[in-house]
């Protein structure tokens, strides 16, 4: 791939020149003194425009992009029966599709890096590969206390890591264990140690809803935090998605193990899972929070823009202060923290890292006024004036056009029957 120049791009309120060299940010120079090096070089004028990180997406469930509205105006415990009843249709083929239209969703909102928890990765690897982005992609245990079911997941698991050493670099393997209400003990015990002997990420859903921590307490004697950290399962490598019905002890218990929490804000208030999420206490105690948009069957969009807005406002309202959600520390939420949860070297503009960037064209009215860039970006624009994407050092859309768009809903609608 070449080499990309960025010239004359917003930064950090600055005008600036930033150099690509195919993968990663090799120079980042003050506007128009960054020389064209030699060979193949692509010269882009960003008069006008500004950079911001990719978007790092910490927990998704990325096939559910054609499960829109498929549960309604009802709780989350009848509406989980509903998403499992309708995945018991899906297949490798629906993944596939369905996961394109999920990838060209994100590349089209400014997402880059996605975290997903879904059934069939391999399927989904192939999708995210054609896409250019950038994707943890995980084997899903959910094995609802059936050990001859847990048995077969144990199997699969071992022969997807296998193929997994063969998924280009943008792509990595993660092991995922739905919840603490929907799989046994043994196997959460035998997917930490199988993730943790293949130095593989973890990730989990965790006290998410109010009931899911009182039925654990009424069966276990604790909170969900602390059964699994009875299990043995927290640690750093371990992301942990929702983390909204927390004390005091649980937030002790993330910090001390280095669990990242995720926000996913949403999804929660569509649910009526909650909207007190602990953000300045987690913050404080040293947890790294990141944002996620959930899946399209209870989110309904993958816009993590959009997640950014609402996680700031509701924060803001329910404390009843307006600097509860500083911007640098949302933003970091949004790209930074997600890729230190992952280990990736991404979510930031700076020399040496990957190179996903996103260049926001400001020649509308969200930013016609002296606020700073990134007020206006959050609080007043919508995703729209993300212009163009470039993930691992390569455009992936121009100008708000994406390739094989066409293509990908063509395929999408052939699938959707499926569902039915």
């Amino acid at each position: 791939m070449g080499k990309i120049l960025l010239r004359h791009i917003l930064l950090d309120d600055r005008r600036c020149d930033i150099l690509t060299d195919g993968r990663t940010i090799v120079r980042i120079m003050p506007s128009g003194e960054c020389p064209v090096p030699s060979g193949e070089t692509e010269v882009v004028e960003c008069d006008g425009k500004a950079a911001l990180p990719g978007l790092v997406n910490s927990h998704i469930h990325a096939a559910m992009s054609m499960m829109r509205g498929v549960g309604e105006d009802i709780l989350f415990s009848e509406w989980i029966g509903r998403i499992w009843e309708k995945e018991e249709k899906i297949d490798e083929e629906y993944v596939y599709w369905a996961t394109k239209v999920a990838c060209l969703e994100m590349i089209k909102t400014g997402t880059t890096t996605f975290y997903d928890q879904y059934w069939y990765p391999a399927a989904a690897a192939k999708a995210v590969e054609e896409s250019g982005l950038r994707a943890v992609l995980s084997y899903v245990h959910l094995d609802h206390f059936d050990k001859a079911k847990g048995t077969v997941q144990r199997c699969e698991c071992e022969s997807l890591y296998e193929e997994s050493e063969h998924w280009c670099d943008r792509l990595g393997l993660a092991v995922a264990i739905h919840s603490i209400y929907s799989v046994s003990p043994e196997q959460i015990c035998w997917a930490t140690e199988f993730a943790r002997r293949r130095g593989l990420k973890i990730n989990v859903h965790l006290s998410e809803t109010e009931k899911e921590v009182k039925d654990c307490i009424a069966e276990h004697g604790v909170t969900p935090v602390k059964y699994l950290e009875d299990l043995g399962v927290l640690g750093p490598d371990v992301t942990a998605a929702h983390t909204l019905w927390i004390n005091e002890e649980d937030i002790r218990i993330l910090a001390d193990r280095g669990v990242s929490c995720v926000h996913n804000i949403n999804s929660n208030l569509k649910l009526s899972s909650g909207y007190r999420f602990l953000y300045n206490e987690l913050r404080d105690a040293g947890v790294n929070v990141c944002l996620g948009t959930d899946g399209c069957a209870s989110s309904n969009n993958l816009d993590l823009q959009e997640a950014m807005k609402t996680a700031a406002i509701v924060q803001k309202a329910w404390r009843g202060d307006p600097a509860a959600m500083p911007l640098d520390e949302l933003l970091a939420m949004a790209t930074a923290n997600g890729a230190k949860a992952l280990g990736l070297n991404c979510g930031k503009i700076e020399e040496g890292a990957l190179a996903d960037i996103l260049i926001v064209d400001m020649d509308n009215t969200f930013f016609l006024s002296d606020a700073p860039f990134l007020a206006n970006f959050v609080y007043s624009a919508h995703s729209d004036c993300i212009d163009s994407v470039i993930c691992n050092g390569r455009f992936v859309m121009r100008h708000r056009k994406v390739e094989g768009e066409k293509e990908i809903l063509e395929g999408a609608r052939r699938v959707l029957p499926k569902l039915r």
